[in-house]
Formats: C-alpha cells, structure tokens, sequence
C-alpha cells in the first residue's frame, strides 16, 4: 500500500507535495477542503494522509478530521503541516493520534523520511495484526481420505479467485475451518476474517451489527461489514439470516456499499463473501423464507463439506491432532492412542462430526487418569461395568433371532461397519478381516451389501437403499 492522501487548500502545495511523492514511486490522492476529504476517504481508505490544520472555506479544520479519522480509521498514519506552528498545535495534534507535526516551509528530505517511516510503521502494525489473527484463528485442515482430498482441492481452486463461495455440510463438519483455509491461502490473507453467526444475532438488532451504526452520544460505531473491509467476511448458517436484512445484504454484494443505521454517508467496503448452511435453501426459498436472488448471488461456487461419517479414515488423525492441540492450549496429557481405540472410533456414530470427536477428546484427556495409552473403555458408552474381554453384549433384536439369521445379520452390519471405516477400499478390508478380496466379494454379494461413490469416496450400504432411492 503507497497510496497517500494530501489534504491542502493551497493547491501549490498540495501539488508540489504531490509531485514530489510521485517521484519516490507513491501514489497521490489530493483535496482541498474537509468535504473532499472525508469523500476519498469514504470511497477507500489511504495508506497514509498529509494533513493541513488551517483548511479555508471547510466545514472542520485538519484537527477534527485528524479526530474523525483516527476514530474511524485508527490504522492510518496521519502527518500533520502547518504554517502557522507551535508547541501547542503540535501537541494536541500528536495527543489526537497523528504520526508527527511539521512546520511550513518543510524541508523536502525531512518530509520525506518522515513519510517512510510512517508507512514502514503502518505495514508492521498490519503484520503483526495478521500474525496474531493466523496464531489464534489456524484453519488447520487435517485428513487425506478420499472424501477430504476432494474438498481440499475444491478449497484451493478458489483460494486465489474472488469468487463467492456456499459451503454445505452437516452441523459440526468443519464449514468455518474451510472458510479459514480459503482466507488464509487467498490474496487477502492480510486482511480480517469476520464471522457473522446469523443464529446468534437478535433479529432486531442485525442491522445494526451487520452495518455499525452513528449517534450522537457514541459516534461511529463500526458493523462486522465494515471490519471486514479489506478481507473476507463469512455468514455461517445464513439462512437464519431475516428476510429484511436480506436485501440490504443484497445491496451491498450488488454496490459493494452501505449506509450506518442513523447516519447519512455512504461506507464503500471491498469484501470477500463465504457463506455456509446446514439447511437446504432450495426449501428455504420455496417456503418465502430466504431471497432467491440473494441465493443467486452467494451460492456462484458450491462446495459440499463431507461428515466424519464420510471420512472415517481421517478419525485417527483428526483424534491426534486434538490430542497435541489441548496439550499445547491447556497442558493436558499428551497420551497415544491404542488399537482399540482407534478402530471403535472408527465405527461409533458421530452425529455431531468434527465437533464432537474434538469434544470427546477433550473430555477424556481432562478425566483420564494417568498419561498412559488411550484405552477404549474411556470413550463414551464404554464403562467399568463392560462384560470381561472376550465377551460382547447381544442387542436384544440378535438375542431372538435363529443363529443363522442372527450370524448373516452380525456379518452384513460387521462388513458394512469395518469396509466404511476404510473408506470403501476392499483391499483393506479383507486384510484386516483376514479374507481373500474374492472370497470377500462374493460374501458381500450374498449380503447384499453394494459399494458406491460420494464425495470422493466410496461407501458400503444395502443394496435395496439403492432401490429406494431410486423409487
């Protein structure tokens, strides 16, 4: 950014200033009075302004907008020049936030010096901003079945366009991870990640949050739209969004500007918009509930977000990377995980995805005792009251039925289990099961047990769940 603003009602100097910047390689940006200067400053912010304090014919002098722009826009290095110096004007202008204060007629050099210092400040600020935001905010994307390889690479396909994209996926999945990974890998890796829990905000006070809002008693009070500037902001579960702060959305994707409830001036953003949902918004439209065009305009690049369900060869993984996170956050134990529980994590249900296997392993590091391998009696369902190894507790269903049902029943639900777990590959899951591939074939055929691909991946179920799809 070398983009400068000069605020002077002599257009000599402001010209000469301008002239002298060009040279060095900056970019200019003039005004003359207060009005054009809020004016470039509403359409983009600059890197860094030169401000004149005595400005004739203004509505406000160069201290009330030094005031107004450090309270709007804190992160711009203002330097203030002045015919008319002294000690007082000087301080109150550094009190007020500028850089520095120089006296007319200024030396060339010095002006310049000071001009490189203050972005060189500015640009560290931003840095050390986004170190803190890449720090507590990592989009760590952990797996490599099927299934996530494919979202991944959805991911990084639009990474470096600026396209708009609608994440779908089950609650828990990790929709808001993926939005992190586009922002951290996309060209405004250096700006803000704003989320916006549309669940979360009251209704009546969207607006106001969304847009910010200007009192008297308060001022400017920036939305979450206008912290965005610069960056991405992302709208999880969107469809929770009201109906009538839709088309103001709507608006703002369309002029990429917005007005603050209570004020009169137009705030132009530059935003990246990612969107997520649980629900299916094609129902959601029909019902009146959501805007088909605000639809049109998030859903330009869909990617689906698969559940853990769909990728549980990532469980091992995705559980130790759980492990090392709460040891390095809260210096809980860093424990292994042993054979067992790792392969009854594979095959629990998680309806809570993501999410939950993050929680569970939480809860086991916090009350395991000792520092030992994670054994499977410690995951949820299993207690000290488990039948002695070697034995398995008979669900009522398979306890009355005849053994030659109850054991096709067993062996239909133990491959289905055991060929999901290894994300359809049959290869696996003959070795592990200690059956030749075509022995395991035809045992599946007599099952009726089918493989089939989605999302990359495939999956095993019954083969009349075909038929009644299909129906």
């Amino acid at each position: 950014m070398n983009d400068i603003l000069i605020v002077d009602d002599e257009r000599d100097i402001r010209e000469l200033i301008s002239d002298i910047l060009k040279d060095e390689g900056f970019t200019t940006r003039l005004a003359g009075n207060s009005d054009d200067c809020m004016a470039e400053i509403n359409a983009a912010p600059p890197a860094l302004m030169i401000l004149d304090i005595w400005l004739k014919d203004s509505r406000m002098d160069g201290i009330d907008i030094l005031k107004t722009v450090k309270r709007d826009n804190p992160d711009i290095p203002i330097i203030i020049i002045s015919g008319h110096g002294n000690i007082e004007i000087a301080v109150a202008a550094i009190k007020q936030g500028a850089y520095d204060f120089i006296e007319k007629p200024f030396n060339i050099d010095q002006l310049t010096v000071v001009i490189s210092r203050a972005m060189e400040t500015s640009r560290l600020r931003r840095e050390n901003a986004t170190l803190r935001r890449r720090d507590t905010n990592a989009a760590d994307m952990i797996g490599n079945s099927p299934a996530f390889r494919t979202l991944k690479s959805n991911l990084e396909k639009v990474t470096k366009s600026n396209g708009r994209v609608m994440l779908t996926g089950q609650p828990g999945s990790g929709k808001e991870v993926a939005a992190r990974y586009i922002h951290q890998h996309s060209n405004r890796a250096g700006g803000p990640f704003i989320s916006v829990a549309s669940a979360a905000i009251e209704p009546e006070r969207m607006e106001e949050v969304l847009f910010g809002r200007e009192t008297t008693e308060r001022g400017v009070e920036k939305g979450l739209l206008e912290q965005a500037h610069g960056g991405i902001v992302y709208f999880d579960e969107v469809a929770d969004m009201p109906t009538g702060t839709q088309s103001k959305i709507l608006r703002v994707l369309t002029e990429q500007q917005f007005t603050r409830v209570g004020g009169s001036d137009k705030v132009r953003v530059d935003l990246r918009v990612i969107s997520s949902t649980t629900r299916n918004l094609a129902s959601e439209i029909a019902a009146g509930r959501f805007r088909q065009e605000l639809y049109d305009r998030l859903n330009v690049v869909p990617i689906g977000v698969p559940s853990l369900d769909e990728r549980r060869e990532d469980i091992p993984e995705l559980a130790r990377h759980f492990i090392e996170h709460f040891n390095k956050t809260q210096g809980l134990p860093l424990r292994e995980l042993s054979e067992e529980a790792e392969a009854l994590m594979q095959t629990m249900p998680w309806p809570g995805n993501i999410r939950q296997l993050r929680n569970v392993i939480e809860r086991m590091l916090i009350l395991g005792e000792g520092s030992g391998a994670i054994d499977a009696r410690e995951l949820p369902g299993k207690s000290e009251d488990s039948p002695e190894e070697g034995r398995v507790i008979l669900g009522g269903a398979l306890a009355t039925l005849p053994l030659r049902e109850a054991r096709e029943l067993f062996e239909r639900e133990y491959l289905l289990t055991q060929i999901n777990r290894f994300g359809g590959n049959i290869s696996r899951t003959a070795n592990f099961v200690g059956m030749e591939r075509s022995a395991l074939h035809r045992k599946l055929k007599s099952l009726g047990v089918v493989t089939t691909s989605k999302s990359g991946a495939r999956f095993a179920h019954l083969e009349e769940e075909d038929m009644e799809e299909e129906a």
